[in-house]
């Protein structure tokens, strides 16, 4: 039996990824697999019930895991490009204060360049959420920069991007304008760059988090597969 963590359902299995992924990649003949993604189960990646993706799933187990109100005042909450299912979970936390930020989206509560947020104090969240954003922008060290900035003492981020585990360098160029480039070369059309795992950490590192990695073994045996969740996923923590 396969369980939601954001819905909280049961059921005998996840749905797997959209056919158009696969079919995009190949037609424009990648030298790469879906497969090579670091943190991605196209066989079992969303909940029949809901519709979370196993990267929404891997964040909800995270916070009921780990998360905890800081003491003597509420959770204060940063989701950036928020995504409904996840947004929708993040909001239901108890004794919690969220906000979402995102540029374009009318899903957000506060319009924000993640680059010059300075619309939020220094330490004004305890916990973050960045989740597939920094490959979309034009300066992630800026962003990453930012997103340390915000951040609390003892607060806790999800800093996700999509890594390509067969990569050695990572690949980017915010001025390509080619779709079918883009998508060949980034893994998708509004994407600026595809990340190697290695260089991912030191610009996180970089930007003054210390990095935690949390792996299957952090959750629990058992757990990620109950989940629908890749044992070489990893969940990149970054602390202040």
């Amino acid at each position: 039996m396969r369980s939601c963590s954001v819905c909280s359902s049961q059921f005998a299995n996840f749905l797997p990824l959209a056919s158009h992924y696969f079919e995009m990649l190949n037609e424009l003949n990648v030298s790469y697999s879906l497969d090579d993604f670091e943190t991605l189960n196209t066989g079992q990646y969303s909940c029949p019930q809901c519709a979370a993706s196993d990267r929404d799933r891997l964040y909800a187990l995270f916070v009921k895991t780990f998360v905890r109100r800081p003491e003597g005042r509420p959770l204060r909450i940063l989701d950036i490009a928020p995504a409904p299912l996840l947004s929708r979970f993040l909001r239901s936390i108890p004794d919690s204060q969220y906000r979402s930020a995102d540029l374009f989206s009318p899903l957000a509560d506060d319009i924000v360049d993640i680059m010059d947020m300075n619309i939020y104090p220094d330490n004004s969240f305890d916990f973050i959420v960045c989740s597939h954003v920094l490959e979309h922008v034009p300066d992630d060290r800026k962003a990453i920069a930012e997103l340390y900035r915000v951040l609390d003492k003892n607060g806790l981020a999800i800093l996700m991007v999509p890594i390509l585990l067969t990569a050695e360098h990572t690949d980017e160029d915010p001025d390509e304008t080619d779709v079918n480039v883009r998508w060949a070369r980034f893994g998708q059309d509004d994407h600026v760059r595809m990340y190697a795992k290695q260089d991912y950490m030191s610009r996180i590192r970089a930007g003054g988090f210390e990095l935690l990695e949390l792996d299957s073994r952090s959750f629990g045996q058992g757990t990620f597969r109950q989940q629908g969740i890749t044992e070489q996923s990893v969940l990149y923590i970054g602390t202040k």
